[in-house]
């Protein structure tokens, strides 16, 4: 199996759990049906707060919402594009 179809197969999609709308925190990526920032997850956890600690906090979230936190932020670096100056 590649990659791609592995993706496809096992790999939850992000889109059913975040949300982009202009009338909720100017349209920075949420987390749907709440106010909690994508951003302000992926910073807890780099942060080594635990996913159990996140739920713990954030009763409306689900492990899932943390789970498409981080494929958010790989699809986001991926086809993030460099160029040379």
């Amino acid at each position: 199996m590649n990659d791609r179809n592995f993706m496809e197969r096992f790999i939850m999609n992000w889109k059913e759990h975040i949300l982009s709308d202009p009338e909720i925190l100017f349209g920075k990526p949420t987390i749907k049906n709440t106010r909690i920032p994508v951003d302000l997850l992926l910073e807890k956890l780099a942060a080594g707060i635990s996913k159990q600690e996140i739920l713990d906090a954030y009763p409306r979230l689900t492990s899932d919402d943390i789970q498409a936190c981080l494929l958010f932020a790989a699809e986001s670096a991926k086809h993030e594009k460099v160029l040379a100056i």
